[in-house]
């Protein structure tokens, strides 16, 4: 299977890129390094690497950033770098990205809990994060080409859990080999539409 992972250098794609590098042909594409160089907040720049990279059989995308701040001082701006960044980003992955996908491939997006389960500082994250599970649920009902969509929410990672776990009290770090998994069921399995979920 040839695979393009966006982000595949990052806190949780180095480890899909070296599960999946196993046993199928991957691609990594990132903003300042991988085989190939996106800036997901523009969508000229999403269009020139798909021309260069040619086609896949799965597109997974583990990049994309918001602004976290108190809900007080969040600016129109500030909301604007999620927008423009993880919701059109991915988006525009999707929109674009799916004329370089093979029959029968699938696209897998990225969220996490602050969609179902925010903490404080995180009004422009939450927000951006349902946006995408609801474009997910809606666009595949209208794929072509027998493609699917889904989109893997993840709680805080153990990677990351160090720096954020004062955001999040009471809260189980997600194992390594649970976040493999969430983006294997996406990759490799039959689901579409789903936002697969992993919290515990």
């Amino acid at each position: 299977m040839k695979i393009l992972i966006i982000g595949g250098n990052g806190t949780i794609g180095k480890h899909i890129t070296s599960h999946f590098s196993e046993t199928d042909n991957v691609t990594i594409a990132g903003r300042t390094s991988g085989d190939l160089t996106v800036d997901i907040a523009d969508s000229k720049s999403i269009k020139a690497m798909f021309e260069r990279s040619g086609t896949f059989d799965s597109i997974v995308c583990i990049a994309g950033e918001a602004k976290w701040a108190d809900f007080d001082t969040l600016t129109e701006d500030d909301y604007y770098v999620g927008l423009k960044s993880k919701l059109m980003g991915q988006v525009n992955i999707v929109r674009i990205g799916r004329n370089y996908l093979n029959p029968k491939g699938s696209i897998t997006l990225s969220t996490g809990i602050l969609a179902d389960d925010p903490v404080e500082k995180t009004t422009s994250a939450a927000m951006v994060n349902g946006g995408i599970h609801s474009f997910v649920k809606a666009a595949s009902l209208e794929m072509k080409n027998e493609h699917r969509i889904n989109v893997v929410s993840l709680g805080m990672v153990e990677d990351a859990y160090e720096k954020y776990k004062n955001y999040f009290p009471g809260h189980n770090p997600i194992p390594t080999r649970k976040v493999i998994k969430a983006y294997e069921r996406s990759v490799k399995g039959k689901d579409n539409g789903r936002i697969i979920r992993y919290y515990d």
